[in-house]
């Protein structure tokens, strides 16, 4: 690696952890109490997990899980319009946004791993009641946490985090061959995923108005995916993935057992999810709240603000403070 490129690596590590994008506006009452962002990190299992905080230390927890290739800085601009009333909290997972990248060698890195990490961490924070957000990789890693901890979960919200086969639909029959060919070359045939040009695309696809999304993101992530050995970590979790399907009864189970308060806020434009995985949660969760918003993949980016919306009237109806 040379000087130049661990500076220009530098320089977006710096940018990441001080651009907001433009906080989308919140509720009058929110914007005058929004409680300011904490930056922090904790060690769980020697492995330094970064995580942002806002909000009361007693207020009912909002437990924000971030998708691929994003961190919790996807919900930059969630987190304080909420954060008035809810203590809203987002880690980063291993390999993920300013967590640490533990070497492949010594750390497995999969979905069990990470549900592992973040129920320790809950732990440690001395968290045992939270409302769930799940987005993309957010649902295997918080379902699985579901089921370490099915009495504390007191309200789900899924946004194109999916949990069913009818949300796998096209995008993921190339990524299905992969999970039954372990060759080199099968491998290599994922790299793909892993471009600026495939990043960019999981932001803007599906989305009407693309000035809307603010283009540090993709940048960024894809900054993240370039650092060091982290395309291999990546690899590795989109062989896991197929892990996550075969845990989908169970998911169903936890869901038609524990009827946790549901709310659905989906990109209905989502190639990646699309809202056929939306709709298969009213299976089990019949009393779910389904919204189909015309957005893509990363909804917040461009409807953050009707999303927002939606989570102050759904839990301040379901939980209570």
């Amino acid at each position: 690696m040379t000087q130049d490129s661990f500076s220009r690596r530098d320089a977006f590590v710096a940018l990441s952890a001080t651009a907001t994008g433009g906080a989308f506006a919140a509720p009058a009452q929110a914007q005058q109490k929004a409680r300011p962002t904490h930056h922090r990190t904790i060690t769980i299992d020697g492995i330094d997990l970064f995580y942002r905080e806002a909000g009361p230390a007693d207020a009912p927890v909002l437990l924000l899980l971030h998708g691929f290739p994003s961190s919790s800085r996807m919900f930059r601009n969630l987190i304080p319009a909420l954060s008035d009333r809810y203590r809203v909290i987002a880690p980063d997972y291993p390999g993920f946004g300013h967590s640490a990248v533990p070497d492949r060698a010594s750390f497995k890195y999969g979905f069990a791993r990470f549900a592992e990490l973040i129920d320790k961490f809950l732990t440690e924070l001395r968290i045992d009641r939270f409302a769930l957000y799940v987005m993309d990789y957010g649902a295997p890693v918080g379902f699985r946490l579901a089921l370490k901890r099915p009495g504390q979960v007191t309200a789900l919200i899924a946004q194109n985090g999916n949990a069913y086969e009818e949300g796998l639909r096209d995008f993921w029959i190339p990524v299905k061959a992969y999970w039954a060919d372990d060759t080199q070359a099968g491998r290599d045939k994922m790299r793909g995923g892993l471009t600026l040009e495939a990043t960019r695309s999981q932001y803007l696809d599906g989305v009407s108005d693309k000035s809307r999304v603010d283009p540090d993101s993709w940048l960024i992530d894809q900054m993240l995916i370039d650092r060091p050995g982290v395309s291999e970590i990546h690899l590795d979790l989109f062989k896991d993935y197929r892990t996550n399907v075969e845990l989908y009864p169970q998911f169903h189970a936890f869901f038609r057992e524990r009827k946790p308060p549901t709310l659905i806020a989906w990109g209905k434009n989502d190639f990646i999810f699309p809202p056929e995985g939306a709709r298969a949660y009213l299976r089990d969760l019949p009393e779910a709240e389904l919204n189909l918003i015309d957005s893509g993949h990363f909804a917040l980016e461009d409807k953050g603000e009707e999303i927002a919306a939606l989570i102050r009237d759904f839990l301040g109806r379901k939980l209570k403070a």
